[in-house]
């Protein structure tokens, strides 16, 4: 059984959930032992419900999505496995996974081609140029180099497609595991790697937070966007919206790829400044380890919908590998 982190502290009308979920489930059929698949117990211990989370960061997928996983094995054979998935040494960053699929420029809400977005992120830079009194962050002279690179290709990004299926290797930093189970050598293209279109306001937060996050290391906050680039929301800065716009920082897991992805992009915007745009569903199944042959069907929404919903595959299959003693031993 999966679910969110949030069930173990949820309650209705005054019983926690997650006990009533592990009472029902060990007395279910001839009755079944709870085994937690990321803590280190002893066979006959009982977990606690924080046992039961497991970080997907920990094993080898480029993202810090926590899940409740509940694993029920009948209780008289439970005693014959010791089941526990293998913690990687390393993390995976956003970039590696990134890697191999072409630079694209974002798209823009009503008129949309190159000429009209060139002007459109021109606009943004200087929007964005005018707020370097008021810069929040500590590495001022780092955030005035990126605003020049991102101007000095400009009019190259304003010349990329805003969709593409080509695909070049990935990246060699992988490893060999996690790349093996995303590639396939028979593969010449990928479906899903096409932009959405954005506000020009839209553009100038993208291009803000994305250099913001390129020299600070983290995605700005709600306050720490100047007061030219404040959405008009009433709750803007009452830490309601904190998180409001997310950069995915290229050295870093991303955040939890969600559904909610399927909305409006802003908690997933790219972390390459120029390209200014928030993720593909391609990228998103990317860092949900989704293999490269896989298409999703639908519109656009409906597929992103799709990604992030799902348990990341390489997890999946990690669980799947961890249970199959179980299956052969019956």
């Amino acid at each position: 059984m999966e679910n969110v982190k949030g069930m173990l502290s949820s309650s209705v009308e005054g019983l926690a959930i997650f006990e009533q979920v592990v009472s029902d489930l060990e007395r279910a059929g001839p009755g079944y032992r709870l085994v937690s698949l990321s803590a280190d117990l002893q066979s006959d211990a009982n977990p606690e419900p924080r046992d039961f989370v497991i970080r997907a960061e920990d094993h080898g997928v480029p993202q810090a999505r926590h899940r409740v996983i509940i694993v029920g094995i009948r209780s008289d054979i439970v005693g014959k496995f010791t089941l526990k998935l293998q913690r990687r040494n390393a993390w995976v960053p956003v970039r590696d996974m990134l890697t191999g699929l072409p630079r694209l420029r974002s798209g823009l809400s009503r008129r949309d081609d190159e000429h009209a977005w060139y002007d459109a992120v021109v606009d943004a830079t200087e929007t964005v140029g005018k707020i370097i009194r008021d810069y929040p962050g500590n590495n001022f002279s780092g955030f005035l180099d990126e605003l020049e690179r991102v101007e000095e290709r400009l009019l190259t990004t304003s010349q990329l497609g805003r969709a593409s299926n080509a695909r070049k290797p990935l990246s060699r930093k992988l490893q060999t595991e996690l790349a093996a189970f995303l590639d396939d050598p028979n593969l010449i293209g990928v479906s899903g790697h096409e932009t959405r279109g954005h506000m020009p306001s839209d553009l100038a937060r993208y291009l803000y937070a994305a250099s913001f996050a390129k020299v600070e290391g983290v995605s700005p906050r709600a306050h720490q966007f100047p007061d030219i680039l404040a959405p008009k929301h009433k709750n803007w800065k009452t830490g309601k919206f904190n998180d409001r716009f997310r950069v995915q920082i290229g050295t870093a897991p991303a955040s939890t790829v969600t559904s909610h992805i399927s909305k409006d992009g802003h908690y997933f915007i790219h972390p390459d400044p120029t390209q200014c745009r928030s993720l593909t569903v391609r990228e998103a199944a990317r860092l949900q380890t989704f293999p490269d042959d896989y298409h999703f069907m639908g519109n656009r929404t409906e597929q992103f919908v799709q990604v992030g919903n799902a348990v990341p595959p390489f997890l999946a299959r990690q669980i799947a590998d961890t249970l199959l003693p179980v299956f052969e031993s019956l």
